[in-house]
C-alpha cells in the first residue's frame, strides 16, 4: 500500500497533476558563475534586507555627489522643518531657533551677493551694467543718444521704399492732437505719410486725405488714430501703434518692427494687402 497516498489527504479525491519532466542534459542551463559583464551575480535580496539595501544605495549615491550639494539640501530641509515647527508650536524657543538659522542663511546669501558683485566688477562680460542699459546718469545719456541716432538712421533708410498709413476720422479729437506730431515726424525723417480718412473728412495737417477703400476693414482697424508701416513694392503692412504716440515712440517702434528679428518673432503681425 502506498503510504504517501494516504498521507496526502488534503488534495481531495479529484485532482490531476502532470508528471515531473526529467530535464534532458541538453536543456539544462550551465551554472553561471559570472554575469555578462564579468561581475559575479547578485544574490537575491530578501524583504528584510530591502531597507538596508536602499539605504546603502542612497549612501553610495550621496557619496558620488559634491559635498556642497548634500550640505545645501540638508540646510534647506532643516530650515523648512524648523519653520514648520515654529508655525505649529510658536513658543519662544522654537521661533528663536528658526530665526537664528534663517539669519545664518541670509548672511550666507549676502556674502554670495558680495562675491558675485566683485566678480562682475572684475569681469566686464559678466557685468550687466556694462553689457546692457547703463545705470550711471552720464552713461545713460550717451547710451540713449546713440540709440536715437541708430534708430534715426534706420527710419531714414526706410523712407526710400516705405510709407506710413495713417488712419483717422475727422471728428476724432485724438486724431487732431496726433496729426501735428506725425507731420513733424514725416518732415524730420523723410518717411512719407499716406493719410486715410475713415469718414472722408480732412484734418488741418492733412487736408487732402484718401478715402478708405476697405483696407481699414482688412487690417481690422477699429480704433483711431492708427499707424501702419507699409512696403508698396511687396505690399507688406505692419502695425506700428494705435492712439496718440510721441515722436520718440514712433521712432522706436518703426525701427524695431522693421528688423528681420522682429518680423520672425511676430510673423502674424505682418500682412500682405494691395495698398490704396
Amino acid at each position: 500500500m502506498d503510504v504517501a497516498y494516504w498521507a496526502d489527504g488534503w488534495r481531495g479525491w479529484h485532482f490531476y497533476e502532470d508528471p515531473d519532466l526529467e530535464a534532458s542534459p541538453d536543456r539544462q542551463a550551465p551554472p553561471r558563475s559570472k554575469r555578462d559583464d564579468g561581475t559575479p551575480p547578485r544574490r537575491p535580496t530578501s524583504p528584510a534586507q530591502a531597507p538596508a539595501a536602499a539605504a546603502a544605495a542612497a549612501a553610495a549615491a550621496a557619496a558620488e555627489r559634491a559635498p556642497e550639494l548634500v550640505e545645501f539640501e540638508q540646510l534647506q530641509r532643516t530650515l523648512q522643518d524648523l519653520r514648520h515647527i515654529a508655525i505649529m508650536r510658536p513658543t519662544e524657543v522654537n521661533v528663536r531657533r528658526y530665526m537664528a538659522l534663517e539669519a545664518s542663511v541670509v548672511a550666507r546669501a549676502s556674502h554670495f551677493a558680495d562675491v558675485a558683485q566683485r566678480v562682475a566688477w572684475a569681469t566686464p562680460e559678466l557685468d550687466p551694467t556694462v553689457q546692457g542699459r547703463p545705470v550711471n546718469a552720464k552713461a545713460l545719456e550717451v547710451f540713449e543718444q546713440r540709440q536715437r541716432d541708430d534708430r534715426s538712421s534706420t527710419v531714414d533708410a526706410l523712407g526710400r521704399d516705405h510709407v506710413l498709413l495713417f488712419f483717422f476720422r475727422s471728428d476724432c479729437p485724438y486724431c487732431h492732437a496726433f496729426a501735428p506730431t506725425l507731420r513733424a515726424f514725416e518732415e524730420r525723417h523723410g518717411l512719407q505719410v499716406v493719410p486715410i480718412s475713415l469718414d472722408g473728412g480732412p484734418l488741418p495737417n492733412y487736408p487732402s486725405p484718401r478715402r478708405d477703400n476697405g483696407i481699414a476693414s482688412a487690417l481690422k482697424v477699429t480704433q483711431v488714430p492708427a499707424v501702419f508701416l507699409a512696403q508698396p513694392f511687396n505690399a507688406t503692412i505692419t502695425p506700428i501703434g494705435f492712439g496718440v504716440l510721441s515722436e520718440s515712440q514712433l521712432l522706436e517702434r518703426i525701427a524695431t518692427v522693421s528688423t528681420p528679428e522682429s518680423q520672425a518673432m511676430l510673423p502674424g503681425a505682418m500682412r500682405r494687402l494691395a495698398l490704396p
